[in-house]
């Protein structure tokens, strides 16, 4: 009979439960940073996008750029053709007309221009919109020739930046006379480039600087150069981009953004750092309820156990108590039928059965107040007990004793005869009262072994880890208290352990008692 069955369903119901709360949990969680996750792909997506219709923007900027300054270029020549036919030297007798070539002339209004000639000194400008009067504001202490020095190699180092940027037009005024024409981008394209790149670095600070993007790394393809990228947690250079870029593609599928020109650029993303310790949540929320689990197993299973040690206990002091009324009424029995002068073999074999039970009473009392341990030798109080047992077992049983005389233990005498009586009690039935039961008591320098071996039916592997268990019996109609009372009574009491040492079913089993040792 198995008083315990329900409970241990009960428990893996529980368990089966609560593992199902937790995978609930752990689902929910996960679709969440799932869902969390796809948002950011899409973000990242968009974010490619974005940068795809910038560089587009940029690309017909720059082609319009182009455009003007070819234009301007155009309107250059025009002009230098102009000023070079109004410096041509014509006949005395001939009035030559100027009228077209000035109003070209007249006409460059925005486009800077200064005049070189052979030894790249300055000839003259226009359009610069300063002058030697700027500078003076400057340079207050020189003199007005130094003033027009400094203003010459101005113009001649402005010069010489914008034959760098535009090509400069170098023609033969007079026979050889060269003058060198340098050229800058008129003030409306300056103006434009300049409004351009504002609106440039404006939509860089929104996007790229935008901290609640997911952080992206932009890669031209061709050139392996970085376009755009909102990392600012590690520096990326072009000696450790290849690293970064494939610890980004192990975190997501990069993204290809392809112009249909045959230039394409890749995307690269990793997840936001709120999405990463997003992913820990359902894990940590794990860890936190599998620990408020034990710790409540734990609360609960100490005051069970404190519960269970009053009620051991009230039931031994009661037991204890119930048996002292009719032991006394026994032994006035036994003085009355030896006074009527009855069969002394009579008397004296109810005195046997009344000491039994005394004894019974002394175990039940010492478990219920506590049982006092003496330094005593551990062999005779094993022989002691297989003395008593050996006339109430089956005479098909042959018992064996080896103890040795020399090991003493720190024990109390009527408790450890209970364990190994109930012990051997149980060894017999498994044998079904025919087989061999050997006890051997042993020692080391720290243990005293009692080893308890028959030859029965044996223990199921899957049944060793329970037969401790309160309430847990392979008998019909065991009640499962005799071992939980041998395990308590060994290391509640003893401070020792008991265990099964050795178990095969059809070949048998061996209980092993250790306590403490005195040996040195």
């Amino acid at each position: 009979m198995n008083i315990y069955s329900k409970k241990q369903r009960w428990k893996i119901a529980l368990l089966i439960f609560a593992l199902l709360l937790v995978g609930a949990s752990l689902f929910v969680s996960n679709s969440i940073v799932s869902k969390v996750g796809d948002r950011e792909r899409e973000r990242a997506k968009q974010w490619g996008d974005a940068v795809k219709k910038k560089i587009e923007l940029v690309r017909l900027t720059n082609r319009t750029f182009t455009q003007l300054r070819e234009r301007e270029r155009e309107k250059m020549t025009l002009w230098i053709d102009a000023t070079k036919e109004v410096s041509k030297a014509t006949p005395l007798d001939q009035v030559p007309n100027y009228d077209f070539p000035l109003k070209i002339i007249n006409g460059n209004k925005d486009i800077p221009v200064i005049l070189l000639d052979n030894q790249k000194k300055v000839s003259g400008n226009i359009n610069l919109g300063f002058d030697t009067s700027t500078l003076r504001s400057e340079y207050l202490r020189v003199s007005a020739k130094e003033l027009v020095s400094i203003f010459e190699d101005s113009l001649l180092s402005l010069a010489e930046a914008w034959q760098e940027k535009t090509p400069s037009f170098t023609i033969e005024v007079y026979e050889g006379l060269f003058m060198t024409y340098c050229y800058n981008d008129s003030k409306g394209i300056a103006r434009l480039e300049a409004e351009r790149d504002s609106l440039i670095n404006a939509f860089n600070d929104d996007l790229i600087n935008n901290e609640g993007l997911v952080p992206v790394l932009l890669v031209d393809n061709k050139r392996k150069e970085i376009i755009g990228t909102n990392i600012d947690d590690y520096t990326i250079t072009k000696n450790n981009i290849d690293r970064h870029i494939a610890q980004l593609k192990n975190q997501n599928e990069p993204i290809i953004v392809d112009f249909k020109d045959g230039n394409s650029n890749t995307l690269y993303f990793d997840d936001s750092p709120e999405l990463k310790q997003l992913q820990y949540f359902p894990y940590i929320q794990f860890l936190v309820i599998g620990l408020f689990a034990i710790i409540g197993y734990l609360i609960f299973s100490t005051f069970r156990k404190a519960e269970q040690n009053k009620v051991w206990a009230g039931m031994a002091k009661e037991t204890a108590h119930q048996l002292g009324t009719p032991l006394s009424s026994l032994m006035a029995w036994v003085q009355l039928l030896e006074a009527q002068g009855v069969d002394k073999m009579v008397t004296v074999e109810m005195q046997k059965d009344i000491d039994r039970l005394e004894k019974v009473t002394d175990r039940f009392s010492k478990i219920g107040s506590g049982a006092k341990l003496e330094d005593t030798d551990i062999s005779a109080t094993v022989s002691n007990v297989m003395s008593y047992l050996r006339p109430r077992i089956s005479d098909k049983v042959d018992v064996t004793v080896t103890t040795n005389d020399s090991l003493s233990a720190l024990h109390n005498a009527p408790l450890i005869e209970w364990v190994v009586e109930n012990i051997a009690k149980n060894a017999v039935d498994a044998m079904e009262g025919k087989g061999n039961l050997d006890i051997d008591v042993q020692g080391t320098p720290e243990w005293v072994h009692i080893d308890i071996k028959d030859n029965g039916k044996g223990i199921p592997s899957n049944q060793l880890k329970r037969i401790f268990e309160p309430g847990f019996s392979t008998k019909k109609r065991g009640w499962g208290l005799g071992l939980s009372l041998v395990k308590r009574i060994v290391k509640d009491s003893h401070k020792g352990n008991v265990f099964v040492l050795e178990s095969q079913q059809n070949t048998g089993t061996t209980f092993r008692i250790s306590l403490p040792s005195n040996i040195l």
